[in-house]
This record gives C-alpha cells, sequence and structure tokens, in this order.
C-alpha cells in the first residue's frame, strides 16, 4: 500500500539565473503547481523544495525538470505548458512531454513559437493533416479554434490554400439578431469574436484587416455558405454544435476541390430549440465510416486554461450524469 503521508522533497538549480523563468514573474507557475498537484512550494535561491504526499512531490520534481530542459531548449514558458505537463503527469505519459515540442506550427504576430500542448491536440493536428474534413468535439479551453485558425494560417503561408473562411451560425443563448444594433457585420461579429482573437494572436490586427479586405479571410455567418462550392479553400466552421441537421450536411456538401475543412464544437453546450437537434451530435452517427474524414474527441483532460476550468468542467459533466441518472 502507497504511503501517502505529507513530505518535503527538494530540486535544486545548478544556475540561479533560471530560478525566475522556471518559476515565472511573481512566482505564477508556483501558483498554478500548488493548485493543479495540491502541494505546497517553497523557493529559496537554487533550493526549491515540494511538500506534500510523496509520489506527487516526486511528480512536480520531473515536471520542474522537465520545464528546465526547455528552458535550456530555448523555449518561452506559459501557464499552459505547466498545466499541460501536470495532465501528463496525471495521465503517466510525462516521459512524452518533451516530444510535443519538436514541431513548431507556426510563429505569432509577436514571433512565439506555436507548439501543441498535449496529445488530444497533436491527434487532432495529425488528423488534419492526412484528411479533407476533421471534426474536433469537445468542451471550451482544449484549444480547438485557435489551432484550427493557426492551421489555416499555416496553410495560406505556404500556398497551400487560397483563402481561408470561417464560419459560425448566428445562434446564442437567449439572443435574437434581430434585435441587436447596427447592420450585419455589426450584429454577427461579437459572435465571431474568437475567430477574430485567433487572427489578431496569429497575424496581428493590420494583417488581418488587410487580408479581409482583399478577400483572402472571409468570415460569415454560416448561412452564406449555402449554394457556394469552396475550392482551394481552409474552411472552419466554429460552434458547430449550434448548426441543424440540415445546415450541418449544406455546410460539409461545400467542400471544393484543394479544400480542407474544420468543424469544432461542444456538445454540452447546444443553444439550439429543444425541437431541433444538433448536426454536431448526428454527424459522428452518419459519417463514421466515410473516408477522409476524422472525428477527434478532447475531455477534460485536453484543457489548457487554468486547471480550475478543467475541475469545472468535471464537476458539470458529474452532476448532468447523476440526473440523467
Amino acid at each position: 500500500m502507497a504511503d501517502n503521508s505529507e513530505v518535503t522533497k527538494e530540486f535544486i538549480l545548478n544556475n540561479l539565473d533560471d530560478e525566475p523563468v522556471l518559476l515565472g514573474a511573481q512566482d505564477k507557475f508556483v501558483k498554478l503547481i500548488e493548485e493543479g498537484m495540491n502541494v505546497s512550494i517553497n523557493a529559496v535561491g537554487t533550493s526549491i523544495k515540494i511538500t506534500g504526499d510523496s509520489d506527487t512531490a516526486s511528480q512536480v520534481i520531473k515536471i520542474l525538470r522537465n520545464m528546465l530542459d526547455l528552458i535550456h531548449q530555448g523555449v518561452k514558458l506559459h501557464s499552459n505548458d505547466f498545466v499541460s505537463a501536470m495532465n501528463m503527469s496525471k495521465n503517466g505519459t510525462l516521459n512524452y512531454f518533451k516530444d510535443l515540442y519538436d514541431q513548431v506550427l507556426i510563429r505569432d504576430n509577436k514571433g512565439n513559437a506555436v507548439r501543441v500542448k498535449n496529445f488530444g491536440q497533436r491527434q487532432y493536428v495529425q488528423a488534419v493533416s492526412k484528411n479533407d474534413i476533421v471534426f474536433g468535439i469537445g468542451p471550451a479551453g482544449t484549444g480547438k479554434t485557435y489551432l484550427a485558425v493557426v492551421m489555416a494560417v499555416a496553410a495560406l503561408k505556404k500556398h497551400e490554400v487560397d483563402k481561408i473562411i470561417l464560419t459560425r451560425p448566428a445562434v446564442e443563448a437567449g439572443e435574437s439578431l434581430g434585435f441587436l444594433p447596427g447592420d450585419l457585420r455589426e450584429k454577427v461579429d461579437p459572435y465571431l469574436r474568437p475567430i477574430y482573437d485567433a487572427l489578431f494572436a496569429i497575424l496581428g490586427t493590420d494583417h488581418t484587416n488587410r487580408l479581409m479586405e482583399r478577400g483572402i479571410i472571409e468570415i460569415a455567418p454560416l448561412a452564406y455558405m449555402r449554394g457556394r462550392t469552396l475550392d482551394s479553400a481552409f474552411v472552419i466552421l466554429d460552434e458547430a454544435q449550434n448548426a441543424t441537421n440540415a445546415q450541418m450536411k449544406m455546410f460539409l456538401t461545400r467542400l471544393g476541390f484543394g479544400s480542407k475543412m474544420i468543424v469544432n464544437g461542444d456538445i454540452s453546450q447546444i443553444d439550439l430549440p429543444r425541437h431541433a437537434s444538433s448536426g454536431l451530435v448526428q454527424a459522428p452517427k452518419i459519417l463514421s465510416h466515410v473516408t477522409h474524414i476524422q472525428f477527434v474527441r478532447f475531455n477534460s483532460e485536453d484543457v489548457v486554461r487554468h486547471p480550475v476550468v478543467a475541475k469545472i468542467i468535471n464537476a458539470y459533466e458529474s452532476y448532468e450524469d447523476k440526473n440523467n441518472k
């Protein structure tokens, strides 16, 4: 039987200069680890002491060692790197953590390398490279929208496609477009904000706006896809849980030659009227045996936001499971 009594283990840095980089500004990475791993950390100089149960303290030391190796490789650490490492540690896959940093998908507007953050994301990226249509199904915070935009921009820069088309259903809980102020774009833009945020982070605001003015990047409601054939385009449908079966069929059949499609959504956040069924729920049942289409499912372990987000998702899923039973 494992000994879960509280112990203190020490991790020694060889270089004092590594300490502020490893622990983060104002020890922000320390706070993440303490909350995510249920330990307490005391860092003084080159000594980092971890107090918690023996197994967990050892896991934290392995996480710190992995992060230190990445620092020495020139990787700039962010909070989501630590979240990913903690999740992989809990899943017993931490030995493969550094493998995620072998491939740079693109460099963002600030020159920072964009990489996958966990195996769920790596599976997603690999699926997109090998298939014409990929569905990313899972909770918020798993990076689906951001990664989809990253891959679209990368394909555009490599001249693999001529344009990027980003769309989502204009359906939201308790709101109606007709009652919102402004013209159509002003009505729809707030619903497309996550897509804009991803584009601005990767390309910058000015470059994104120039590409939109030239029609190389198009952002529009799903209804605007009807009747079109989308050739040589990278097409992303976001919030796809709010597309009906008819809309999903309409969208998927827009696929043209030399194009790729990504369909992202979270089936736990469907805002359609009760009488309408979600096309994202039905699609795996209908298309699971169709070639060149792959479904990638994310779960709370793939969340790369603050650790409490995964706990919130698990709590809601547990509550809903109990109610359904």
